[in-house]
């Protein structure tokens, strides 16, 4: 699965200068690298917003012509036999780049008032067409109140990839440059995992699959080759990894210095990460990678 990032506009192609290679795009310039994507054998795309205007809500989250919701709808006409999948969550969307409602007197995030705003960011994007919508925020609750809002809405087809384990750390820079999300004030410590909590990763990920979760999702995924491992065993439920932005831009820059090879070590990266357990992938590295399996990759 390739994650890209998407904004308004008509042939915008920004360079995400920690990340070399990625890019934020217009929907246009999407559906460029989706069908570039789609040639070279990868099966899917996850897609995250970048709005033109911010607020304490994320409002725009749930804009029915953001470019998010125009880009699935470009992708499915398009691409229809290209899986898309949408990050739902509000740090791209707040003006305070938490990942939910901030509470004014405390500066907590309100993890209850989070929750329909998450929903109807999802119900949002199945209506443009979304054939699986993946929160991403970490709330308590989310999962059902998601299922909740899209079967209410008849859109009980609609799948959910939860980021069930998604650990807090130094791993997210570049994404966070890419995103435009960056906290303006404390971190996400308070509702994403510790790096040390092995079994609490596993609660969490039972209580999504308890609220109707369809797949799980662990992130990062090198550190964490033990939790993908673990959930693939004890869960038997179908488990996507996430090669962070992070995980990317070390082995770019390692690779642009000249001290390692690549395409080796991309390759290696990514063995470990199926071999641990992941059935499923998001890597920035997809098209290098889906190339390099099937062969045709530019050079050999």
């Amino acid at each position: 699965m390739l994650p890209v990032f998407v904004r308004s506009g008509e042939r915008v192609r920004q360079p995400v200068e920690s990340m070399p290679g990625v890019h934020q795009t217009s929907v246009d310039e999407m559906l460029r690298d989706a069908e570039d994507a789609t040639a070279a054998g990868v099966g899917g795309i996850l897609l995250f917003g970048i709005p033109d205007h911010k607020d304490a809500v994320g409002s725009e989250a749930w804009n029915d012509d953001g470019p998010v919701q125009q880009a699935v709808r470009a992708l499915k006409r398009e691409l229809p036999q290209l899986v898309v999948i949408t990050d739902v969550c509000l740090c791209e969307y707040t003006d305070h780049g938490h990942c939910g409602v901030v509470r004014r007197a405390t500066g907590d995030v309100d993890n209850d008032a989070t929750l329909e705003l998450l929903a109807r960011e999802a119900v949002s994007h199945a209506r443009a067409g979304a054939d699986i919508v993946a929160p991403s925020d970490m709330m308590d609750g989310r999962v059902a109140a998601i299922r909740r809002a899209l079967d209410e809405h008849h859109f009980t087809d609609t799948a959910i990839l939860s980021y069930a384990a998604k650990f807090a750390g130094p791993f997210y820079g570049p994404f966070r440059e890419a995103a435009e999300s960056t906290p303006q004030f404390g971190d996400r410590r308070s509702y994403q995992i510790d790096a040390g909590n092995a079994e609490e990763a596993l609660r969490e990920v039972w209580l999504d699959i308890e609220e109707g979760a369809d797949m799980v999702m662990v992130k990062p995924a090198s550190p964490f080759l033990d939790i993908i491992h673990r959930v693939k065993h004890e869960t038997g439920y179908p488990v996507a990894a996430y090669q962070v932005s992070g995980e990317f831009a070390m082995i770019r820059a390692a690779a642009d210095k000249g001290w390692i090879d690549c395409e080796r070590v991309m390759m290696e990266s990514l063995l470990g990460i199926r071999r641990a357990g992941a059935d499923v992938i998001i890597t920035y590295f997809a098209r290098e990678a889906a190339r390099l399996l099937a062969g045709n990759s530019p050079g050999r």
